[in-house]
């Protein structure tokens, strides 16, 4: 019988990776994660979380002026980045011991370094000084996710990408944006509320492609009315100059002078682990790994999970299938993973919040659908003077009553859907939003109050 250092060796500390470790270590398993950059992976370091923090950063400016309406007398405020940026970096780094600690305590061995598979068995790993050590384990979880691409354009090596964007030495006066994804409309959100002059070059006519499009086209012109400037229906031909002094020029022959200019547009999967297997880890044509229902890849003792995958490249979702690997491997009890409604969010200037179908994919799914929609000012804008306006829409299946999504577009967007995000799960009918009594006043009782269809 082969003997292994590890029953599980993951490679990749990122979400999906430690929920897998520290579940299997409780079951039992001996476990290892190598690491080399973040300890808790992308969400913790360069995503979600600083993303978030920024975000709150950013909606002060608004607050601010809006204080104004209810009596508050507040001088000129001023932003300082290398304060927001500090203070970041060290809750940043107490994260990243909370999640060295969660699976110290769970058991598993951390390895800090760069781990390459040798054989399906077999891994070298380098640390930081170049010391190279071999490893075997029974079963390997790749979890390495994925990184920023670069499209093929002169001079675009003078960018810089998402995972940069938040350390960034000085504070650009006028940042431009390429992409029109939710990373691409966060960061414009974000610094245009910290100051910023932003334009952002979109491929289409609207931002946020694949989202319900009343509600993309929608948060299109609120980001334009917050003074974005949206370069629509052209692309980026070159970036002349220096980081600091950047002349962009568009498709459209518009010339842009910026001080930093940021790429985002879409992100591919890590694979620089794979070594000499390369040729035995089925992808797809886009890179991603290839995987079954049980996330199991075409090597066979080897499993992925996560934005490697080319799923929902969501924090919760990599969770999830962490954990579902770790009792396929190690329990007796089966966890699949359940991809139909999943709620997620934007973190944009307003938020969006979405669950379900778009009216998009439901009128292509279902003959017969109604769509029940409110768009209003905030009671809170009634004072402040706001012109921000809430959309909100849900989407029900006409003969049987069901929803079948539910979108917002205003303040606190993810946290409202995350609640609907339950009923949607629980099957609920528009009869069940119908007979529930609404909190007043609320923005969110609005969705139990919609009668009529568009």
């Amino acid at each position: 019988m082969t003997s292994f250092d590890y029953d599980l060796l993951v490679i990749g500390a990122g979400s999906g990776g430690v929920r897998c470790a520290r579940m299997s270590a409780s079951f039992g398993a001996k476990v290892a994660v190598v690491e080399g950059q973040y300890w808790g992976g992308t969400c913790v370091n360069v995503g979600c979380v600083p993303k978030k923090l920024y975000s709150y950063a950013a909606h002060y400016h608004e607050d601010f002026t809006d204080a104004r309406g209810f009596g508050w007398l507040v001088d000129k405020p001023s932003f300082n980045w290398p304060t927001l940026r500090d203070n970041k970096t060290k809750e940043i780094k107490r994260l990243n011991s909370i999640y060295t600690n969660m699976l110290s305590n769970a058991g598993v061995e951390l390895i800090h370094g760069y781990a390459t598979m040798l054989t399906k068995h077999e891994l070298e790993i380098v640390d930081s000084d170049g010391n190279k050590q071999t490893v075997t384990a029974k079963n390997i979880l790749l979890g390495t996710g994925g990184k920023p691409v670069l499209p093929e354009i002169m001079g675009i090596e003078k960018s810089v990408v998402s995972d940069q964007v938040f350390d960034l030495d000085t504070f650009p006066r006028v940042l431009t944006i390429l992409g029109s994804g939710y990373i691409a409309v966060e960061f414009a959100c974000i610094f245009n509320g910290l100051g910023a002059e932003v334009h952002l070059i979109c491929r289409g006519d609207r931002v946020l492609r694949g989202f319900d499009n009343e509600i993309a086209y929608e948060l299109t012109a609120q980001m334009q009315q917050k003074g974005i400037t949206i370069h629509s229906e052209t692309l980026l031909s070159s970036v002349e100059g220096e980081q600091g002094d950047l002349t962009l020029t568009l498709a459209n022959g518009t010339r842009i002078a910026t001080n930093q200019l940021m790429t985002a547009v879409g992100r591919s999967p890590n694979l620089e682990f794979i070594g000499s297997l390369a040729d035995q880890l089925s992808t797809d044509q886009r890179g991603y790994v290839v995987v079954d229902d049980n996330f199991k890849t075409s090597i066979d003792n080897v499993y992925a999970v996560g934005d490697l995958i080319g799923g929902m490249e969501l924090t919760p979702v990599a969770l999830a299938e962490g954990m579902a690997v770790a009792h396929e491997l190690y329990s007796e009890q089966s966890k699949p993973v359940d991809y139909r409604d999943i709620a997620t969010a934007v973190f944009s200037h307003p938020n969006i919040g979405t669950v379900g179908l778009t009216e998009e994919q439901a009128r292509e799914q279902y003959s017969n659908i109604d769509v029940f929609k409110s768009k209003f000012r905030h009671m809170k804008h009634t004072l402040s003077g706001n012109e921000e306006k809430t959309l909100m829409k849900i989407i029900v299946d006409a003969d049987t009553d069901k929803v079948l999504g539910l979108h917002i577009l205003g303040s606190d967007a993810g946290e409202i859907v995350q609640g609907f995000a339950v009923a949607l799960k629980a099957g609920a009918t528009k009869a069940t939003f119908d007979a529930t009594i609404g909190i007043h006043p609320t923005a969110a009782e609005e969705l139990v109050t919609m009668r009529e269809p568009s």
